[in-house]
């Protein structure tokens, strides 16, 4: 079978794997999409992600759907053939975070194609892949596998929305059009704000964010620009940058909140920290997602609007391509890898 394989810095191969037997507890699913992530991107452009660094061949991907192929030993859940998105986080269940309610910041997790631990959690860009069982999630009616490899980046919105408090009636800032970016604007809108206000430097990515909702997109390099608001109630970092987390801090009203959702660089990143007090702004993070997956789920079975987030769909074959397309924020959004049907 056929894996989208990252041997190192630059080096992105598409192999042919063995196809993996399900283990006890675990389900083996045959993948039909794969959502190409920012993280995917880090691995292949830089050999690494912040502090998670590659030590060996790893299989990319986590954002995956499929179908149910097999069961291993002790394992069930949906029958074969059923189509499923796979949440792709397996908590430990037993350290301080996991009992205290917040799986998603466990401190022992495994995260499909990740390198923060040896060795690596191999990932789901394969033709098939062997899950645990209990991480499938069947997919809601009428909501087609496509539109369905959305779900994880979805989660990640879902959560930093939720980090942000109660929406109904506000006005948010979201800072970065990217494929996070633009679904914090359909997870905001969905949450009942009155009105998402969206920057970013490139036309293309406001044209992104326009079609998953927002009211108003802003050139971030023109000051002048007409749409700038005077201040806002909630502002969503989302572009990974700290010029945008300043803005976020200089726009938000005295006593707002400002997520940050945008993974900044490592080390030191600075801010205009001293509005934190003389504001008493309150700045959170959010990281990844919980139980936030069966949600978005939810929320792509009823908007259908959310495909045009989906700029191109490629054979697995070409994944060089399509993972260059990816990084080119100018020409693209979210682009999934095809692995075929099945048989």
């Amino acid at each position: 079978m056929l894996g989208c394989v990252i041997h190192g810095q630059g080096d992105l191969r598409v192999d042919d794997l063995p196809v993996p037997e399900p283990g006890p507890g675990q389900a083996l699913v045959a993948v039909r999409f794969g959502g190409v992530c920012g993280s995917d991107l880090h691995y292949w452009r830089h050999g690494g992600v912040g502090d998670f660094r590659l030590r060996e061949p790893m299989v990319l991907g986590h954002e995956v759907v499929g179908t149910v192929v097999a069961y291993g030993d002790g394992a069930s859940g949906p029958s074969m053939g059923t189509a499923v998105a796979v949440h792709p986080a397996t908590p430990c269940g037993v350290c301080p975070e996991c009992a205290g309610g917040r799986r998603n910041v466990c401190r022992d997790t495994r995260y499909l194609g990740s390198a923060a631990r040896f060795p690596h959690a191999q990932g789901g860009f394969a033709a098939r892949t062997a899950v645990p069982a209990e991480q499938l999630r069947p997919l809601p009616a009428g909501l087609e596998l496509r539109r369905a490899a959305l779900a994880e980046p979805l989660s990640v919105a879902l959560h930093a929305v939720r980090r942000a408090g109660e929406l109904v009636g506000r006005h948010v800032l979201v800072t970065g059009a990217g494929p996070i970016g633009c679904l914090v604007v359909a997870a905001a809108k969905a949450a009942g704000a009155a009105r998402v206000t969206v920057t970013d430097l490139l036309p293309r990515a406001l044209e992104f964010a326009a079609a998953a909702g927002a009211d108003t997109l802003v050139r971030a390099d023109d000051p002048d620009d007409a749409g700038w608001p005077a201040e806002v109630d909630v502002a969503v970092e989302a572009s990974g940058v700290a010029a945008g987390l300043d803005t976020c801090l200089r726009l938000v009203r005295r006593g707002g909140v400002v997520v940050q959702l945008g993974m900044l660089p490592p080390g030191q990143s600075p801010f205009a920290g001293n509005l934190l007090v003389s504001r008493e702004i309150d700045l959170r993070g959010a990281f990844r997602f919980d139980t936030e997956f069966d949600d978005a789920l939810g929320l792509l079975a009823s908007e259908p609007t959310l495909d045009a987030l989906i700029s191109e769909v490629v054979p697995v074959r070409e994944a060089e391509s399509a993972f260059a397309l990816a990084a080119d924020r100018s020409r693209s959004c979210k682009v999934l890898l095809d692995f075929g049907k099945p048989g």
